[in-house]
């Protein structure tokens, strides 16, 4: 194993308990301070995962939520899940702000674009759908409904909007010039995550594999294996240095793997349930885990 491997976060620093059934997704919020969770119980809890100390509790969503994200400057986040609605949250008061509306069906990812002006999400009525947070409407003021199944996953840069569907395909559409590529990889993708120099993509599928992309040209880079992944929504993310592809299995473990030539070089038991989400902290060794057995665990 490298030197580099042997510093991977492994060793358990605490788990954070307090939600009532799975959580789905765990995340950093955007300096790493915090981190945000969600789910089957119907809250999103702020916590401080260096402490341990749970800062907050958010519920208004009527049904499970499967999907956060915080802005860039920490004030607001965005909550999405089985009630077919978004909230958009003041982080501080806990008030909801808006609930933005418009699937028809569960949203299953949602994310604050770069100037945190607009909410991107993602769901199982097969269509992307974009928020403007500075007006006063609930309704879209876009929608991308050209993919042939549930929307699983969702990114944007300032200039793409990136999302992951069922159908086997990754879409970028290019904001300035109106205009959509398709990448097919020929199997369910329930997860995407932009590389830290946002030069790659990595998608995780359903066939338990997870595949890098070239972000620009699609040409698959290599694939990632050992890990079950069959039929639960589960991330995948890169460490802050881009050196290592991390996800979860379905079977309770977090896998490692080199980038570049995809060897295993760290695995281990995280859960004694599916691992739903890994978020890696933006400058530290430091990793977050989630799980349908109810925990969240905080990795150095």
């Amino acid at each position: 194993m490298s030197s580099a491997a042997q510093q991977l976060p492994r060793t358990e620093l605490r788990t954070l308990s307090g939600h009532e059934g799975a959580v789905l997704a765990v995340r950093f919020n955007h300096d790493g301070k915090y981190c945000l969770s969600c789910g089957k119980d119907r809250t999103v809890r702020l916590w401080n995962p260096h402490t341990g100390a749970h800062v907050k509790t958010y519920k208004s969503h009527g049904r499970e939520v499967r999907d956060v994200n915080a802005s860039s400057d920490n004030a607001k986040l965005v909550s999405c899940g089985g009630d077919k609605q978004i909230f958009y949250w003041d982080v501080a008061s806990g008030k909801v702000i808006r609930k933005f509306r418009g699937h028809n069906s569960e949203v299953n990812s949602v994310k604050f674009n770069e100037h945190n002006t607009v909410v991107l999400s993602a769901g199982y009525d097969r269509s992307v759908r974009a928020f403007d947070c500075r007006s006063q409407s609930s309704d879209p003021i876009q929608t991308i409904d050209t993919f042939q199944d549930s929307v699983m996953s969702v990114n944007v840069t300032n200039t793409e909007i990136i999302a992951g569907s069922v159908d086997g395909t990754v879409r970028t559409f290019d904001i300035r010039m109106g205009r959509e590529t398709v990448d097919n990889l020929g199997h369910p993708v329930n997860c995407i995550s932009l590389s830290n120099d946002r030069n790659c993509l990595l998608a995780n599928c359903l066939d338990s594999t997870v595949r890098l992309l070239d972000k620009n040209s699609g040409e698959m880079l290599q694939e990632y294996k050992g890990h079950i992944c069959k039929s639960f929504k589960m991330d995948c993310c890169l460490t802050n240095d881009d050196a290592f592809v991390i996800g979860g299995s379905e079977d309770g473990f977090v896998f490692f793997w080199e980038l570049v030539d995809a060897p295993i070089v760290a695995t281990f038991r995280a859960h004694s349930s599916v691992v739903t989400s890994v978020s890696y902290h933006p400058t530290k060794t430091c990793m977050l885990t989630s799980s349908v057995d109810g925990t969240i665990r905080v990795w150095t």
